[in-house]
C-alpha cells in the first residue's frame, strides 16, 4: 500500500495503463488474423503507456480544475428531488 499523498500518481499509473491497453488492443486488431496480435499489442501498449503516463500524471490536476470550472453544484431544491 502507498501513502494517500501519492493517490494522484497511483491513479495516473492505473488510468494510463488501462486506457493505453484498451486503445492499443483496438489498434492491434488487424494483426489478429496474421497471428501477430500479442506482439503488436504489447509493443504498442508499452510505447503508449510510457508516453501517456507522464501526460496523465501532470495533466490530471489541470483537467480536474477545468471540469470543476465547467460544472456547478445543483441548487438545494434540485438536490432534494434527485
Amino acid at each position: 500500500m502507498f501513502p494517500r499523498r501519492y493517490v494522484h500518481l497511483v491513479y495516473g499509473v492505473l488510468q494510463s495503463g488501462l486506457t493505453s491497453g484498451v486503445a492499443s488492443g483496438i489498434a492491434s486488431l488487424p494483426f489478429w488474423s496474421a497471428g501477430g496480435f500479442w506482439g503488436a499489442w504489447l509493443t504498442a501498449w508499452a510505447i503508449a503507456w510510457l508516453t501517456m503516463l507522464p501526460l496523465v500524471v501532470f495533466a490530471a490536476p489541470l483537467i480536474q480544475k477545468l471540469a470543476y470550472g465547467l460544472t456547478r453544484d445543483a441548487p438545494a431544491r434540485e438536490r432534494e428531488h434527485a
